[in-house]
């Protein structure tokens, strides 16, 4: 906008003086034409905005249906609740990408009458200083493509363990057992142990006192396991396992419990059945070892 044409330049022949005059008119039309200049982008943008909004709102929707449709279907080609909820995390932040990149060039395109071959070499600049982003995409496409993780597993990435709590197309979602949250790269993920494939092994070591009788500690700790199973038989996958004498201590002797259970119930189980088992031998008055202090008095003549 030309502000120099508001202002018109008059010369008086007569004298030669110079004055100016200040035209109203075409201030007031560039204004106005301003305004609507401005209103037209503003309301361009604001539907823009509202356009990304419902097709991530009715993108969500559609693939929480196909989630909840997959983690229910009954076919054998269909998905476990664990994959689905997984390619739907997926499928949304590939959604959200698409939808904030697309935004991103209308607006720039609109704004600063970029052409489109413009919009192409910054796109290629930008690809050629984004490797690590395009590793972060692939690094995340073979995660999911190979079964790693998925969304709830138990795993280990590196130095960070946790729950994977979201899996997009860059990045990784861990929270530990503190409640820290970590986002990893995908394109950094190199080594991953997963915690959540298989039955997993709780361990229960019972000391007892050198005093007592083995044998008999041992049938305690058996029927106790009996009863146990029992109680917990969603959760435990085969028979309770008392291995025996695995060690002799200081001050006792340890018996090792050992069994197998579904993924994250592992540390549930060892805390119930050591209640449990202790309980149990307080009943039957075997005798659990702990530091003692025994004092002698020597009557001396």
């Amino acid at each position: 906008m030309n502000y120099l044409t508001w202002v018109t330049r008059i010369v008086d022949d007569a004298t030669g003086k110079t004055s100016y005059a200040f035209n109203w008119d075409k201030a007031i039309d560039s204004a106005i034409n301003m305004a609507e200049v401005i209103l037209s982008k503003g309301f361009s943008l604001i539907l823009l905005i509202l356009i990304m909004y419902l097709v991530i709102k009715i993108g969500d929707k559609a693939i929480d249906k196909f989630v909840t449709n997959q983690a229910n279907s009954k076919l054998s080609f269909s998905m476990n609740r664990q994959k689905a909820i997984t390619v739907g995390a997926i499928l949304k932040s590939t959604l959200k990408y698409a939808v904030y990149i697309s935004a991103a060039s209308i607006i720039i395109g609109s704004t600063f009458k970029v052409s489109a071959g413009v919009l192409s070499a910054i796109g290629f600049v930008v690809g050629i200083g984004a490797q690590s982003l395009v590793k972060d995409l692939i690094n995340g496409f073979f995660i999911i493509f190979e079964d790693q993780y998925g969304v709830g597993d138990y795993v280990t990435i590196g130095e960070y363990s946790g729950i994977v709590e979201n899996i997009g197309i860059r990045a990784t979602v861990l929270r530990d057992f503190s409640g820290d949250i970590h986002n990893l790269p995908n394109g950094a993920v190199s080594e991953v142990t997963n915690h959540s494939r298989g039955d997993m092994r709780f361990i229960v070591d019972v000391e007892i006192a050198y005093e007592e009788d083995i044998d008999n500690t041992i049938s305690i700790i058996k029927n106790t396991c009996r009863k146990f199973e029992e109680k917990n038989k969603d959760t435990i996958r085969n028979e309770i396992e008392v291995l025996g004498v695995i060690s002799l201590n200081a001050s006792g002797v340890t018996i090792r419990v050992v069994g197998k259970s579904k993924p994250m119930s592992q540390w549930k189980l060892e805390r119930d059945l050591r209640k449990d088992i202790k309980v149990a031998l307080d009943e039957a008055g075997v005798e659990i070892p702990y530091p003692k202090t025994q004092l002698i008095k020597n009557d001396m003549d």
